[in-house]
């Protein structure tokens, strides 16, 4: 305990020269450092045993730089410049994103268990300044709430139980994560990749294999890609974006939590601009087009279909399918916008279009193809099921062959997909629907922007145009209407 006659010559004392200042600063960092280290070392001695986490610093704001993207090529290139210092980084967040960020192979669920049982707790940063110094403040740890801020510097303190947590991503091969993937499944999936980069990896998406997983759902592109496509990186491909199941063409996922969470702002921007009248090619930073097969020909050869939809349950309440809402005071429904144009109509009957989906909404393309331009897509019984049950396969031409010696129907790939059957020419087509190309801004560049220069000037940043094949049917119906 410090005498009040120490004290007031303590506060009366001149302040020291610089050269002085330098050495107490240095002294103060050592000390300050040997304090919090002997801090929590006593705190295990009295049997509080904690995993710490490192403190938090400040990081992208990755939310804000997807809408900045999206807006100063929507809006203007002012708009970026005024708004890039102050949302482009952030200085806090909560404490359930700290500890998913720190700790990626822990289990999301666990982690929220552990704050609704009150078992998280953190230290603040907050430092004492003494007569010897700078020193730690023996607080106790506080608990702290999934949804509390945090502040430069705080630390997370877990159950140390969670040390025990088996992780997978460390005890399998790079090329086996989190499921057990056969040398030729992995190569497979690693040969849809269309592009990868340290922010994103792209990959063609083949037919038949669904996305996301759900009730009976064996293998699922998100669970494939977390065994396949992670590589040396300690985090998941993350999906931003989804494609139905019978559907084919561009995937983009994110590598990082960052990454993911621009690319889930810029898929968002682009239904926000478009609800705004934000349709001109040249300002949308977000381009997808779609080839689709369709039954019969639109009444004009390009147009803008602008039709609201939305869900109704059929089947007494087994399934549903989205539809075209006339009145939204009856049924809830979302806006939706969809341009097209006619890339070939060599065949009677079918018309090749490119569709470009200005906003994202399920089942878009196949709905605004089906009812309001009147010509389903091929391949699509749910939405086209009238026009298929008149389906007639597509002859081939006398100069194609088309024994099935020459084209089979089967071909050994893995997880039971099949590339080659369901074109025109068969009675049982696959769904027509690619998605072929794609313009999005280069994430991983505008990332590394900003963390050299927070100011940084995005208006002029390059975009990635990518491009995926057809799939072997799609392709070969393509041969077939234009021989």
């Amino acid at each position: 305990m410090v005498g009040p006659i120490l004290l007031r010559r303590l506060l009366l004392r001149p302040p020291p020269s610089s050269a002085a200042r330098l050495c107490i600063s240095a002294f103060h960092n050592w000390r300050s450092y040997a304090t919090t280290e002997t801090f929590h070392e006593d705190r295990e001695k009295r049997g509080e045993k904690w995993f710490t986490l490192p403190p938090f610093t400040a990081t992208i704001n990755g939310s804000a730089l997807g809408k900045e993207l999206s807006r100063n090529r929507s809006y203007g290139r002012d708009v970026i410049t005024k708004t890039a210092t102050t949302s482009t980084t952030s200085t806090t967040t909560t404490a359930l994103k700290w500890v998913t960020r720190c700790c990626p192979e822990l289990p999301r669920s666990l982690v929220q268990k552990l704050f609704r049982l009150r078992q998280v707790r953190r230290e603040s940063c907050d430092m004492e300044c003494s007569g010897e110094g700078v020193e730690a403040l023996e607080r106790p740890l506080k608990r702290v709430a999934a949804k509390d801020s945090m502040n430069v510097g705080d630390r997370i303190h877990l159950p140390i139980s969670v040390q025990e947590f088996p992780n997978d991503k460390q005890e399998l091969p790079n090329d086996k994560k989190e499921c057990h993937c056969s040398e030729e499944e992995v190569t497979f999936i690693r040969s849809l990749e269309l592009y990868k980069d340290p922010a994103i990896i792209v990959i063609n998406k083949p037919p038949g294999m669904p996305v996301q997983g759900g009730i009976g759902i064996k293998r699922s592109l998100d669970e494939l890609a977390a065994a396949c496509l992670s590589y040396d990186f300690s985090e998941s491909p993350r999906l931003v974006h989804r494609l139905d199941r019978d559907s084919s063409g561009i995937l983009v996922m994110g590598r990082t939590q960052t990454s993911a969470t621009v690319l889930h702002s810029i898929f968002r921007e682009k239904t926000f601009g478009a609800s705004n009248d934000v349709i001109d090619d040249a300002k949308r930073i977000l381009q997808r087009r779609y080839w689709a097969l369709v039954i019969g020909s639109p009444r004009q050869r390009k147009g803008l279909i602008s039709a609201p939809l939305g869900k109704v349950v059929v089947d007494n309440g087994k399934s549903d399918r989205i539809t075209i809402v006339n009145d939204s005071q009856t049924l809830p429904s979302q806006h939706a916008i969809t341009k097209y144009k006619v890339i070939g109509s060599p065949c009677p009957g079918y018309t090749w279009l490119e569709l470009t989906p200005l906003t994202g909404r399920k089942h878009q393309l196949r709905v605004h193809c089906a009812e309001v331009l009147q010509t389903p897509i091929v391949g699509d019984y749910k939405y086209g099921w009238q026009t298929h049950r008149n389906w007639k396969p597509l002859a081939w031409s006398n100069n194609e062959c088309h024994s099935d010696e020459e084209f089979p129907k089967t071909k050994n790939l893995p997880f039971d997909l099949n590339m080659e059957s369901g074109s025109v020419s068969e009675k049982n087509p696959r769904l027509h629907l690619h998605c072929k190309q794609m313009v999005l801004p280069n994430v991983n560049l505008a990332l590394q922007n900003v963390k050299l220069h927070s100011d940084s000037d995005l208006s002029e940043l390059e975009s990635l145009e990518l491009v995926a094949p057809l799939p072997s049917f799609m392709q070969r119906s393509w041969n077939i209407t234009n021989s």
